[in-house]
């Protein structure tokens, strides 16, 4: 698969997750305009729908349909969404543009942000609570189970309160691994092992796509932080440098850029390891890997 491939397989699961938060959210039933407004502001607001797309590609790479599992992807999504929502907030990064645009609470206000992140995360998880064709009811519930793990303390929510606490210090690298395994890493796992668990995977497969998920999750975040140093702000559509500002610990004030970027291409090829048992149905997840170490933005 080149590139140019890569391209046209991720805009067409992007345009199927896009086309699927329009359908599956039940946006009729939110009680006033403004919190569906505020809702559809951070949620459709374009984003690569990284890790939906990871749920789907890996439910192809075990020879399954995408469609089925749009809900689950959806769910991802929705949490994602959630998590930058709250990010931004005064308390938290207290940024002012997300995408190019206003974050949520400069578009609404602090209150209304706070809300339609809550409204966001529970709705993840009446979607994936959704009753999936060929999938054992129990499959579904253990997967609600992960996902409650991947986003919660123990995860995403852990990593970020971890992310806060270590501003102003200098961290090990052990230590930074362990903030972005948790803050970033959990979750893009959790869609891994989703799309492994709905598509039948044995328990060697979960584990290489778990381990995968890992492995990749911390090459997008020392990216990100690679990318907050050297990127173009209009192509980020967000401010560059706030990391440093705020004296976080990234991996290039730990390691510098150049063993910031090895790092990174370490941690693609060991995902790439991950998946050789796995056919070349699985190629769209290889070079979406190798996709993470040239990105832009």
């Amino acid at each position: 698969m080149e590139m140019v491939t890569l391209q046209a397989y991720l805009s067409s699961r992007k345009a199927l997750v896009e086309e699927a938060l329009e359908r599956l959210l039940p946006w009729a039933q939110t009680p006033t305009t403004q919190l569906r407004a505020a809702m559809r502001h951070s949620l459709l607001d374009g984003g690569k729908r990284l890790r939906p797309i990871l749920v789907l590609a890996c439910a192809e790479a075990l020879g399954h349909s995408p469609e089925r599992f749009l809900p689950v992807a959806c769910a991802m999504e929705c949490i994602h969404t959630y998590s930058l929502i709250h990010d931004d907030l005064p308390a938290m990064d207290d940024d002012d543009l997300r995408r190019g645009r206003p974050t949520c609470h400069k578009q609404f206000d602090e209150a209304t942000a706070i809300l339609a992140g809550d409204a966001l995360l529970t709705l993840a998880f009446e979607l994936a609570a959704q009753p999936i064709a060929g999938v054992d009811p129990q499959e579904s519930l253990a997967l609600i189970r992960l996902l409650a793990q991947g986003a919660g303390m123990a995860g995403m929510v852990g990593g970020q309160m971890l992310d806060m606490l270590s501003e102003k210090r200098q961290l090990s690298l052990a230590e930074l691994q362990t903030v972005h395994a948790h803050k970033t890493g959990a979750l893009i796992r959790v869609a891994c092992v989703a799309g492994g668990r709905l598509g039948g995977a044995t328990p060697d497969q979960r584990q290489r796509l778990a381990d995968y998920g890992e492995a990749i999750g911390l090459a997008f975040q020392i990216t990100d932080d690679i990318l907050d140093e050297t990127g173009d702000s209009q192509l980020l559509g967000k401010a560059t440098g706030q990391d440093r500002q705020s004296a976080k610990a990234t991996y290039p004030s730990l390691l510098g850029l150049q063993a910031s970027q090895q790092e990174a291409e370490r941690q693609v090829h060991r995902a790439i390891a991950c998946l050789e048992p796995f056919s070349s149905q699985a190629d769209p997840l290889r070079h979406l890997a190798r996709f993470i170490l040239t990105r832009t933005h």
